[in-house]
This record gives structure tokens, sequence and C-alpha cells, in this order.
């Protein structure tokens, strides 16, 4: 089996290359049985974390998600629960 990291890092990407990545991404975790992933989009003009939450919200295998906490990287950081 595929080993998956419970997180994906966006940061400096177009918003068509992030997006290709993210649904990529979800499928491996998703596969990889992971409950809950990171997305680091970075904070910078909030263009990517805005696309990377539209995408989300429709998803089929997103449970939820939110923005990180202190700690966790604040506004830069988009924690996803998956469905099980």
């Amino acid at each position: 089996m595929k080993t998956v990291d419970d997180e994906i890092r966006l940061r400096r990407l177009t918003v068509d290359e992030a997006l290709y990545r993210l649904e990529q991404y979800l499928d491996d975790a998703f596969v990889a049985g992971l409950p809950v992933v990171r997305v680091i989009h970075g904070k910078g003009t909030g263009t990517l974390k805005r696309a990377i939450h539209k995408v989300l919200a429709i998803h089929p295998l997103v449970k939820s998600f939110r923005l990180g906490d202190y700690g966790e990287g604040d506004y830069g950081v988009t924690i996803v629960e998956l469905v099980s």
C-alpha cells in the first residue's frame, strides 16, 4: 500500500496546480484510511484558501473542514476530516 503523509503543502502553487494536487491527495488519503489531514495553503491574499475551501465544501470524501487553530498553523492551514 502507498504511504500517504497526513498533510499536503500547496503554498506558492497556482490555483489550478493546487486543486489538481488536492484532488489526488484527498483520494490517496481516503484510500490510506487517514481520518484527518492538513492542507497547507499559506496566508497570502487568501485566493488559494478560498479556492480550496470551495472544493472541500462539495467534495464527496470530505466530512468537514476548518481553519487551523493557534499552534496548528492558524489561517494558513485547513484541517480536513474525511468520511469513514
